[in-house]
């Protein structure tokens, strides 16, 4: 079996843009709304994700002729909650700070459309390998739009990024003001909104009836 087939590359690779869970399908913008004022809380929060989706994945496909099917769903949250628990007391050890802003959106990892949807289409029906690619991809996918609004939104809010300050002060002294409105969650859906639509209007291609 090539691991690195044209098959499995575009497994990988497509979610990161033409099948983007976010900009294609829409999905897991709850969090990706919630958790983008600033950068750093954004890029572990997509890190996180990325994580749980790829162990979930393989740990789902590995026992998916052996889970009956009326209770796969019981077996998925399971898998799912355990990892998420681990992913939680990790972050809570090494970086507590971060894990404050998170907030309680690490433990709604749980409830992401993302995880269970890669789940259900294809875990549950391919083998471990390809779910691990498939799960990385998903999980960069939505880490890369957390990326974008966070850092926009930090930049144009704050004037910083990771917490660093970016625009000088001879900018403030000349009269330039941080925009407030970059810091509130209703940017984050219109920012959300630019980003699906250029996305859309340039890279995706529909078929003409």
């Amino acid at each position: 079996m090539d691991l690195f087939s044209k098959q499995n590359k575009e497994v990988f690779t497509n979610p990161l843009n033409l099948d983007n869970p976010i900009m294609a399908q829409v999905l897991g913008i709850c969090s990706a709304l919630a958790v983008t004022s600033q950068l750093k809380p954004a890029i572990v929060m997509g890190l996180c994700v990325t994580i749980i989706t790829a162990f979930s994945n393989v740990i789902i496909s590995v026992l998916r002729n052996t889970v009956p099917n009326r209770i796969r769903i019981i077996v998925q949250l399971v898998v799912v909650a355990a990892l998420v628990t681990v992913v939680s007391q990790v972050l809570k050890a090494f970086a507590y700070d971060v894990s404050v802003q998170l907030s309680v959106y690490i433990g709604l990892i749980i409830t992401n459309c993302i995880l269970m949807g890669r789940l259900e289409a294809f875990a549950m029906t391919n083998k471990p390998w390809p779910s691990l690619l498939d799960g990385i991809g998903n999980g960069l996918g939505y880490a890369v739009i957390l990326v974008i609004v966070g850092g926009i939104r930090e930049f144009f809010g704050r004037g910083s990024l990771m917490g660093f300050k970016i625009i000088p002060q001879s900018f403030y002294d000349a009269g330039y003001m941080d925009n407030g409105m970059m810091t509130m969650p209703a940017m984050a859906l219109i920012l959300l909104g630019i980003v699906i639509w250029v996305h859309r209007a340039y890279f995706v291609k529909e078929d003409k009836k």
